[in-house]
């Protein structure tokens, strides 16, 4: 199983100077013709669209990786990260949203990914309240020796998508900790809707893991464990919609 850890403290850290990551790749990690965005740094993040883009290297023995975009709906990854356990990045594109469950009508993505058939990998939506004292994990489709965080809690059929379902608990560093719970579909996706409200909504009306909680982040990307040789990952459609 990959050891999910928190990134609370890589929100931290994007407050302070941007440092450079291992070495500046070439034109081999960029995108065919020139983005509007490119960054081989740890950090590197910018803002497109209404979504902030991440390259998001965090996890301990990561190798290179360069994240591109043009767009919310049109960006990738090429990653190089050996083929060890552990995650090592989470590249990703994040919607703002600052909204309480109960004020919210819908809330949707629609996604569109093309990924390699080989690596350790999943492709996961990753959402949290505003305090970070829960994380809320969509795996839509995975690859190689990975597995979420924490023990089975049966499953269920939501949003448009069944779901085996899972829950664990994280220390952060500064000793507080997090709860986790994570979806994982049962049949791997590279393309569809995801309806999140109504998964929100079972996680507090029927189990009553939460409450009615302020919902900050809602983001999508790649959560890669390895990628020996180099990887590309792309994101070819995302929308995050909420009413």
């Amino acid at each position: 199983m990959a050891r999910h850890i928190p990134r609370r403290r890589i929100r931290r850290a994007l407050l302070a100077p941007v440092l450079a990551f291992g070495v500046t790749l070439g034109l081999t990690a960029a995108p065919a013709q020139a983005a509007a965005w490119h960054s081989c740094e740890q950090w590197g993040n910018t803002s497109l669209g209404g979504y902030t883009l991440y390259n998001n290297i965090w996890g301990r023995g990561a190798g290179a990786q360069c994240t591109w975009a043009d767009s919310p709906a049109s960006w990738g990854v090429w990653a190089d990260h050996p083929g060890t356990g552990g995650i090592k990045s989470y590249p990703n594109a994040k919607k703002r949203l600052d909204r309480k469950i109960s004020g919210l009508s819908s809330l949707s993505s629609d996604y569109r990914v093309t990924v390699p058939t080989t690596g350790a990998y999943n492709t996961a939506y990753d959402i949290w309240d505003t305090d970070y004292d829960y994380e809320v994990m969509l795996w839509m489709n995975h690859h190689g020796p990975v597995g979420p965080l924490g023990s089975p809690q049966g499953s269920a059929t939501l949003g448009g998508h069944g779901w085996n379902v899972y829950k664990g608990r994280v220390t952060d560093p500064d000793g507080s900790y997090h709860d986790v719970f994570s979806f994982v579909r049962t049949s791997d996706s590279t393309s569809g809707t995801v309806d999140i409200l109504p998964v929100l909504r079972w996680i507090r009306d029927v189990k009553g893991w939460w409450g009615d909680e302020t919902i900050g982040d809602v983001q999508f990307g790649f959560e890669i464990t390895s990628s020996p040789g180099g990887l590309e990952f792309l994101t070819r459609n995302l929308t995050v919609s909420a009413r």
